[in-house]
């Protein structure tokens, strides 16, 4: 009878490990039970996490980014893709982002989501709808509880919304200052890649945050020597790329030697290694720019550039990887960008999109030299060629894409865009027509883009944030509580179970 009751017990956990969640093997032993539909982990806690969030990054980046690689690869020869490394994740889930005000979120609400596992208003950092009640975030929990070191990177200003949101409490994601001052006190390990905003407060009357850092024990480093020097030794560290304008540079516009979001990443490792664990947070922040910009040039770049971050997340995983977690997702989808435009139907010219040279932020700079030297248009047709291949029918011969030959009327578009941004910004009187075809963007940057977007077959529908869902990719311990459909605040909820923390 007893051998029986044993049996029957033994069918039933079997039956439960199959329908109710997935067994993680290490040579043939089973070691960890995860049950997605509950966010229940009966495992080992990761010692080693890392959070990847594309701002502005959900399923038409990654695509896109893929395709264009696939598409160069091949020169549309063949319709292929080449995957990005997280794109090969066994992991695949799916999140939707709306928040407590709008189904097309901003960072700083859809990234509390993430860290607190709260919904709340656009625009608020970790707080309530009220604005009056806090939440803390999983990374000050690691922190606190599990004394795990925690590191933040960003290729965008680390006080900016998404690295806010892992240690700041603001009832506004514009009080930079404050949020400096949060980023100071919260004794995390390791800050690097862009700089801070509003250093010394919005009326240049504060001191300045750097000196309060250093204060509290910080080093601030901004030398790419400093930077590689950089180990586990030096304590709390904040790393400013040598680049940095408040941002750093764009992909497509970094210059060969200067350092990139992945050499942040694979620092930050060397600073937060340790026996105890570590949490660290990496934004690719400006794929959510270039997408603002309609620049999918930009945005691809710098997405490949994101996917070199995860790479060396990866290499970290390979040598521990029964301790390793690795999750890759977005925040919120930024422009409405399609892989499809109506001027093209069902082709793309994606190999084309290597013609362009510089990100749009670069030919602003080139168009404010226009407006000082007042270049001619047919001057200023001469860049156009160089930096992004578009060329008049008298140049036909001097590209190798037919279809990036202006027509008549492509031609006049940019024209139009060019008398615009000849006049200063300040003394233009944009017809209705003019905010929807730039927003508030330089004319003439806007006008080049989005001609060789849609030649090569991308469209946009916006300049602001939509309400697609983001996609979850993840790798390591605990992986499979990641799998299926679910709301982006349960990201949280399922970094609280597998780290146990309260």
């Amino acid at each position: 009878m007893k051998k029986m009751v044993k049996r029957l017990l033994a069918g039933v956990v079997a039956l439960s490990l199959l329908f109710g969640g997935t067994m993680l093997m290490t040579q043939n032993q089973p070691i960890a039970y995860a049950d997605a539909t509950n966010n229940t982990w009966a495992g080992k806690t990761p010692k080693y996490i890392f959070l990847f969030i594309g701002d502005g990054m959900t399923y038409p980046q990654f695509t896109a980014a893929s395709d264009y690689l696939g598409a160069v690869k091949t020169e549309n020869k063949v319709v292929d893709t080449e995957n990005l490394a997280f794109m090969d994740f066994p992991v695949v889930g799916n999140a939707t982002t709306f928040d407590a005000s709008s189904f097309c979120p901003d960072s700083a609400s859809t990234a509390t989501s993430i860290s607190t596992g709260y919904k709340t208003l656009s625009g608020v950092i970790n707080m309530d709808t009220s604005k009056t009640l806090a939440y803390e975030t999983v990374a000050e929990k690691l922190k606190k509880q599990l004394g795990y070191k925690v590191g933040i990177v960003s290729s965008v200003p680390i006080n900016h919304a998404t690295p806010a949101a892992f240690y700041a409490h603001q009832p506004s994601r514009n009080k930079y200052y404050e949020i400096g001052q949060e980023l100071v006190n919260s004794n995390f390990d390791y800050f690097g890649g862009g700089d801070l905003l509003q250093v010394t407060g919005k009326e240049n009357d504060k001191k300045s945050l750097y000196d309060l850092a250093t204060e509290k024990g910080y080093k601030v480093v901004n030398t790419k020597q400093d930077i590689l020097n950089l180990t586990a030794a030096n304590q709390k560290t904040i790393a400013i790329s040598p680049e940095a304008d408040g941002a750093m540079p764009y992909e497509v516009d970094r210059k060969t030697g200067e350092l990139s979001l992945a050499d942040f990443t694979r620092k930050g490792i060397d600073v937060l290694f340790n026996d105890k664990g570590f949490f660290m947070m990496v934004e690719g922040g400006k794929i959510d720019w270039a997408c603002h910009a309609n620049d999918a040039v930009a945005s691809i770049q710098d997405t490949i550039a994101f996917d070199a971050a995860v790479q060396e997340a990866v290499k970290f995983y390979n040598k521990y990887p029964n301790d390793t977690l690795i999750l890759v997702t977005g925040d919120h989808e930024t422009g409405g960008m399609t892989i499809g435009f109506a001027g093209t139907q069902y082709s793309t010219y994606l190999p084309q999109l290597s013609e362009q040279s510089m990100s749009y932020e670069a030919f602003d700079a080139k168009i404010e030299t226009y407006r000082t030297d007042k270049t001619s248009f047919e001057n200023v047709l001469k860049d156009v060629q160089k930096e992004f291949g578009l060329v008049t029918e008298a140049n036909k011969d001097q590209t190798i894409y037919d279809n990036m030959v202006m027509t008549p009327y492509e031609l006049k578009q940019l024209e139009t865009a060019y008398n615009l941004s000849m006049i200063p910004s300040k003394e233009r009187a944009l017809t209705d027509a003019d905010k929807l075809l730039y927003d508030g963007y330089e004319p003439l940057s806007m006008a080049v883009t989005h001609l060789l977007n849609n030649k090569s077959g991308i469209g946009w529908t916006s300049y602001s944030h939509t309400g697609l869902p983001a996609a979850v990719f993840a790798r390591g311990l605990g992986a499979d509580m990641f799998s299926g459909s679910y709301d982006n605040t349960d990201l949280f909820i399922k970094l609280k179970a597998l780290t146990r923390v309260k």
